[in-house]
């Protein structure tokens, strides 16, 4: 297996794990806005039903 891909591999080899650099990164940003969206609507809802 020759990983060099007749001297682009180191080029390629970076664009794949950039690639999934920004994956993860999004994925971790979504989660914690999803989290944080979520609480909110909570907090919302709590004060709804303590008004009533």
């Amino acid at each position: 297996m020759d990983l060099s891909m007749g001297g682009y591999g180191a080029y390629v080899w970076t664009c794949f794990i950039l690639a999934g650099v920004v994956l993860v990164v999004c994925e971790w940003r979504a989660r914690l806005r999803h989290r944080r969206v979520y609480r909110d609507i909570e907090v919302r809802i709590k004060a709804l039903g303590d008004s009533q």
